[in-house]
């Protein structure tokens, strides 16, 4: 008999499984636009629920009826502008030129990292423009204002849209010191893309991990492993052999979940006696359409699509939150 050909058990999808160095991503690709916009917002994950809505999606079968769908809770609270930070380019790529911090600074920030204002700096990036080849703005969140109870917030860089430096830099200076909101940067029926870090599990083998066949009985010494780790020349094994390790806590990216809305009131989403492992949601919220990674109470970034389906924007019909 011919032998049977098989798809190789174990994906390698995603390697090196490592875990993230820090607990909230770094967003490095972002699509491009023509006029200056903010390209990314942070939302915490509050948990999920389920919408009754109509489908106006015309390629499913159930267009036009109305159905239940799973969406994700996120909590919104807005975002603060503490600085602007400009890049030069090198042969070595890019490199911090100059930063210029806020004169108004929260005081939670130095549970953070401890920073000087010196907006003055904002005339020296004027002067350098033609050295500078990326714009970017330094955001704290505020999560004293959520349901979390934490203070200590988290500082990243949000990417600015647009071609004209002189346009980005306009726009940076506009928002310096002031606070962003979720309805600022996203619009209702938007597709984002989720950017986390997913659930950390530990170590885990290789069958739970990547998914290899489970040796038969007759394998006396060991059923839960790989059946070999390789060739006997050169004596080495190749990383790509299905090994035991970490498992979760890393940094992954869903493309094109849709917002299916952008609420003001908490308490519209939140059940009585609060989300389990939450709380309340007491400031602005995000219901985002199927799951997201990650556990509650984590930092997720959502940037503008970067390779949106044809449609754009898909407004939904919401009749009911089921809480």
């Amino acid at each position: 008999m011919p032998a049977i050909k098989r798809p190789k058990k174990g994906s390698q999808a995603f390697y090196p499984r490592k875990r993230a160095k820090r607990i909230y991503p770094v967003v490095s690709t972002y699509p491009e636009t023509e006029k200056p916009k903010l390209l990314d917002f942070a939302c915490y994950k509050a948990g999920m629920t389920n919408l009754i809505l109509i489908d106006n999606v015309k390629s499913s079968p159930t267009y036009g009826q109305e159905v239940s769908i799973p969406a994700t809770i996120l909590e919104c609270p807005p975002l603060k502008v503490v600085g602007i930070r400009a890049y030069k380019l090198t042969t070595k790529g890019l490199q911090v030129l100059t930063e210029a911090w806020s004169k108004e600074l929260p005081k939670e920030i130095e549970r953070k990292t401890k920073v000087k204002p010196n907006e003055e700096k904002i005339s020296e990036i004027e002067k350098n423009l033609d050295k500078i080849s990326k714009l970017k703005l330094i955001v704290s969140t505020q999560p004293k204002l959520s349901g979390l109870g934490k203070k200590k917030p988290e500082i990243f860089e949000v990417e600015i849209g647009g071609k004209d430096l002189k346009e980005k830099l306009d726009f940076a200076k506009q928002l310096l010191g002031k606070e962003i909101r979720a309805s600022d940067v996203f619009k209702q029926g938007e597709y984002v893309d989720v950017i986390a870090v997913t659930k950390g599990k530990g170590t885990a083998g290789p069958v739970e991990r990547f998914g290899v066949f489970i040796q038969s009985r007759h394998a006396k010494e060991k059923r839960r492993h790989v059946g070999t780790l390789g060739q006997e020349q050169p004596g080495k094994v190749r990383h790509t052999v299905p090994m035991a390790g970490q498992l979760g806590f890393q940094t992954r990216t869903e493309f094109n979940k849709r917002i299916l809305k952008i609420g003001e009131k908490g308490e519209e989403v939140t059940p009585k006696g609060g989300l389990k492992n939450y709380g309340v949601v007491k400031t602005d919220y995000l219901l985002l359409e199927g799951s997201v990674p990650g556990p509650k109470k984590r930092l997720i970034r959502l940037r503008a699509a970067i390779r949106p389906p044809k449609v754009r924007f898909l407004v939904p019909e919401i009749k009911e939150i089921v809480k």
